[in-house]
């Protein structure tokens, strides 16, 4: 790990593997943050201690990531990453004060999240049309249950036949920070789940992942990403045509369809509100148009 001695990372990752249970990609983005702050700290200043960093030394920093034109997500995440590290540093008694203290995050325009249209998502179900074969059946399965329960793409792959309970028509879902949540799904497409862990026992027996490929391996990212972009170019125009926009369909269609927030908070598993409270725009946006049509003054 590729840090100065008096930049104790090694402690903080630990934590968060062990204690937080952060996922791997989570853990390489804080390593990858913290290191770039140390190695910049070595170049500027000449690597000093912890008690001696602050917030003058992190506001250069940020600076310089500015003036690399870094985005202003991008920033704020490395904030966030500081911020973490600086409050373990407390926890642990390393540090009786923290150099975040006074560091304001840039702001970030908000951008409604991009969703694929009710009328198109029917259209991909009931007439876009897949090959009656194991790839194909896998293709329109994980296609129904992203929309139906708004899964990331790491928990549907990830998905355990163990998480479904068919008596009860619902999904136990492993989220981050290995948080869980019920999420149900409808009686119909659990059948369809069942049949097919069915026949994939036939085929291949042994595997406790849901989705497989033909050869009994589990679906891979890049894979389950170039066959839902494929799928929703055939219905919809919109620019990104990712797993995550089959999260941000199936929460914008329950807020618009007059879903309480908190319950949509809850299937999404989102540790905060606010993270929730993006979808409502896109319903307020729908009210406007509903509003203009139907209203002999609008």
């Amino acid at each position: 790990m590729p840090v100065y001695e008096q930049f104790p990372l090694a402690p903080f990752l630990d934590y968060l593997k062990f204690e937080k249970r952060y996922s791997q990609h989570t853990l390489i983005s804080y390593q990858n943050d913290l290191e770039q702050f140390a190695a910049y700290l070595a170049s500027q200043f000449d690597s000093p201690a912890l008690k001696a960093i602050t917030p003058m030394f992190i506001r250069s920093w940020l600076a310089e990531l500015k003036g690399e034109k870094m985005s202003a997500k991008t920033i704020n995440r490395k904030i966030s990453s500081l911020k973490s590290f600086f409050k373990y540093q407390l926890k642990t008694g390393v540090l009786a004060s923290s150099p975040m203290a006074t560091i304001v995050a840039p702001k970030i325009s908000k951008r409604l999240p991009v969703y694929v249209e009710q009328k198109d998502m029917h259209t991909l179900f009931d007439h876009v049309e897949f090959s009656d074969d194991w790839e194909g059946r896998t293709q329109k399965l994980v296609l129904r249950l992203f929309y139906a329960t708004g899964m990331r793409l790491s928990e549907l792959i990830n998905l355990k036949e163990s998480q479904l309970d068919v008596s009860l028509s619902q999904v136990k879902v492993l989220g981050k920070g290995n948080k869980e949540r019920i999420i149900p799904v409808s009686k119909e497409l659990m059948a369809d789940l069942a049949t097919y862990i069915g026949e994939k026992k036939m085929r291949i027996p042994g595997v406790a992942t849901v989705f497989t490929s033909e050869n009994g391996k589990s679906l891979q990212p890049r894979t389950v990403y170039a066959f839902v972009k494929k799928k929703l170019a055939a219905v919809t125009t919109v620019q990104k045509k990712s797993p995550h926009i089959l999260r941000h369909s199936f929460a914008t269609h329950l807020m618009n369809n007059g879903a309480d927030l908190n319950a949509v908070k809850e299937l999404l598993g989102h540790s905060s509100l606010a993270a929730t409270q993006v979808y409502t725009h896109n319903s307020i946006e729908q009210l406007k148009e509903v509003f203009k049509k139907a209203h002999p003054k609008a």
